[in-house]
């Protein structure tokens, strides 16, 4: 069925007035700003769109790019989308230098501890060579160091 003029340019008012509602952040519930939603909120058929109504498909999507270009973002899901995809690239980033940084303390931390260990074995072979040569095995036992709780004398008690 062939359209009237008045009807094609009916039409065409209703595709022109949906464009700038949702150019204009005016998003029906449950729609985006896109091809789909403009049929939609124009009261024509999908396919109308894109067979008949193509230069009018074009025009939307070329100011869409046009506002996403100059940094409005007609479609708030889509700006919140993009927001935290931001965040959680910047949060990704700090996980990894957060790892970084935590096995980096934990190699040096594996490090001291094997330096401790040495010196407190060069200790023990120190007091050991100290004891043997002076004869002072009584001062600095081998075995039982710190358990040995028979020198020490309790604190009064208030």
């Amino acid at each position: 069925m062939a359209l009237s003029q008045d009807q094609r340019d009916q039409i065409e008012r209703r595709i022109r007035a949906a464009i700038d509602r949702l150019l204009a952040g005016q998003i029906p519930l449950g729609g985006s700003c896109d091809a789909k939603t403009l049929a939609r909120e124009a009261g024509i058929s999908r396919a109308s769109l894109y067979r008949t109504w193509g230069h009018l498909k074009d025009e939307f999507e070329k100011r869409r790019s046009a506002a996403w270009a100059a940094g409005r973002q007609p479609d708030p899901r889509e700006a919140r989308i993009a927001r935290l995809r931001e965040v959680n690239q910047r949060l990704t980033s700090k996980l990894a230098r957060t790892n970084t940084e935590f096995y980096q303390l934990k190699e040096r931390h594996q490090l001291l501890l094997s330096v401790l260990a040495a010196k407190d074995d060069e200790l023990q072979r120190l007091r050991r060579a100290m004891s043997v040569s002076h004869g002072l095995s009584k001062l600095f036992p081998d075995e039982g160091q710190g358990d040995d709780v028979s020198g020490v004398v309790p604190l009064p008690r208030r």
